[in-house]
């Protein structure tokens, strides 16, 4: 089965449980190291669909939130196959990606995403605290309502202070996150790159957890680890 993958989650995901089958990945598939063999096809928003029909996959895999309905219409279009996840909390995840690899690739259930599921299942919470989480800069925006991301803090005792908002991705201003109140900030470093000196200087005094993206918000073989790296860099921003 050739398959081409619009989703840097989902490559990663395919890539380590059926190695060799992606011929087509995007400019964001950045893990597992060694897709060299397949060919980048544009990005997430803005694929190349005449270079993806020209690669003749017998499945696109794609995901609601990451790719356009446009792009997935074109491709349908065209003749291809395209299967479109939805995920927006982690059972959510773990169910999608047993639809992908096991019921779309007929692969036995890789034994990873068993450890991913009993590494979540015994995570504890670190705490009982309240945290935004930026996902832009210029504007800001945060984490809103229903986010596999915010579902992920949650269960580790870290409640998003925008999870009852209108939308899914609000624009807040920075003086209203400033004064929230919050115990802290959570910035990841992907879609912006927040770092130790682009992010945490925007509210002085807030404890700032600086956190791998690939372990907030991506659905794959990073879910084994991410419950252990999201706590210690929570830990270490809110107690030292």
């Amino acid at each position: 089965m050739r398959l081409v993958s619009l989703v840097p989650s989902l490559t990663e995901a395919v890539a380590v449980s059926a190695p060799g089958r992606l011929v087509g990945v995007t400019d964001w598939c950045t893990h597992p190291a060694g897709l060299g063999g397949a060919v980048r096809v544009g990005g997430t928003k803005n694929p190349d669909a005449a270079a993806i029909v020209r690669l003749r996959p017998d499945l696109v895999i794609a995901n609601e939130e990451e790719n356009r309905a446009p792009d997935l219409a074109a491709l349908r279009a065209a003749g291809l196959e395209v299967l479109v996840t939805e995920i927006r909390d982690l059972p959510q995840a773990f169910s999608e990606l047993d639809r992908v690899l096991v019921g779309a690739l007929g692969l036995a259930r890789p034994e990873w995403l068993d450890r991913a599921e009993e590494a979540w299942a015994q995570a504890e919470p670190v705490g009982d605290l309240t945290a935004f989480v930026p996902i832009w800069r210029r504007p800001w925006m945060v984490l809103g309502r229903e986010t596999f991301a915010g579902d992920l803090l949650a269960r580790l005792g870290v409640r998003n202070a925008y999870a009852g908002h209108a939308e899914r991705y609000p624009r807040v201003p920075v003086e209203e996150l400033a004064g929230s109140g919050c115990d802290l900030v959570v910035l990841p470093d992907e879609p912006y790159r927040f770092t130790a000196d682009d992010g945490p200087e925007a509210f002085p005094g807030l404890p700032a957890a600086l956190v791998s993206g690939r372990h907030l918000t991506w659905y794959g073989p990073s879910l084994v680890e991410a419950p252990r790296v999201l706590a210690a860099a929570v830990r270490a921003a809110r107690w030292g």
